[in-house]
């Protein structure tokens, strides 16, 4: 069985659509753990139209997406955990897609697979991965670090399944930060071991849903990235991914004018990966350029 852990907070008006992308599923040897992280609205009664017996709802007061998460992997029952927000969706055959990399591949512990975006108005978009190491349609994601530093995320929430001791041997998703928390996560599991990974297109990331989110809350994000590099420095394409982060940081933080904060974020990216110094000063240039 696979356990479905959706965080949920004031999601009134898509949980529905996204429940009812679960039921669609192929797959049917599952249970949904839908964690009510103190919502206002109606999403708590939306669930509950459904009077499916597989859902469990449990409720705790508001703590962030993180917790919520931490509190449905505790709960869940299965030893594979399938994470799927709120306002996101799954395509069919996605649970199956998923189940099959594990029979697959026995041995890994994360598994994923290839998603798209679809926007407010319903245009859909593709993800661009590149630098996948293997041919076939799924395989080993021996290089995650690598892909990461040139793609899209290779692994996005709403297109996971992972085992559930080995998301609770890196402590589940870090609590208290609102920004970020799901790419530490897929970082701290990577350096751990390869990844089974699909690329079929299996599930969908619903844009302009979420509130944005302020840059500051991305610094303990990079601060954790540098402790994972100094633990396992030998990790292949690591080292660049912390440069490559900052490189992302500097750049949000500009277009915030946020530029003490950019400076240090350019600072500590050269620190890992030097040779794109130039690369990063022509992004400083038409970044300014843009803000004026």
């Amino acid at each position: 069985m696979i356990s479905i852990v959706i965080p949920l907070y004031n999601k009134e008006k898509q949980i529905a659509h996204t429940l009812q992308s679960v039921f669609n599923q192929t797959f049917q040897d599952f249970e949904v753990v839908i964690v009510d992280d103190g919502s206002t609205d109606g999403s708590v009664a939306e669930v509950e139209k459904f009077g499916d017996l597989r859902i469990r709802v449990v409720h705790q007061q508001n703590a962030g997406a993180s917790a919520a998460r931490n509190r449905g992997i505790d709960e869940a029952t299965g030893e594979l955990i399938a994470f799927l927000d709120a306002d996101d969706e799954w395509k069919p055959e996605y649970l199956a897609t998923q189940y099959h990399l594990y029979q697959k591949y026995p041995d890994r512990s994360v598994y994923a697979c290839n998603y798209e975006f679809r926007d407010s108005e319903g245009k859909v978009s593709s993800t661009i991965i590149r630098k996948i190491p293997f041919s076939g349609e799924d395989g080993i994601l021996s290089n995650y670090f690598e892909v990461a530093c040139c793609s899209h995320p290779p692994l996005w929430t709403s297109a996971v399944m992972v085992k559930k001791q080995a998301i609770q041997a890196v402590g589940g998703f870090p609590v208290g930060i609102k920004s970020g928390e799901d790419l530490l996560t897929w970082a701290r599991l990577s350096v751990r071991g390869p990844i089974a990974y699909s690329k079929c297109v299996q599930a969908v990331y619903r844009q302009g849903y979420s509130n944005p989110r302020p840059p500051e809350e991305r610094d303990f994000v990079g601060e954790q990235l540098e402790v994972l590099f100094r633990e396992s420095p030998s990790t292949r394409g690591l080292k660049d991914y912390v440069a490559f982060w900052y490189k992302m940081r500097m750049c949000r933080c500009l277009a915030h004018r946020m530029w003490g904060k950019a400076g240090k974020a350019f600072i500590k990216s050269l620190r890992y990966n030097f040779l794109q110094g130039k690369i990063y000063m022509s992004v400083v240039k038409y970044t300014l350029i843009g803000l004026k």
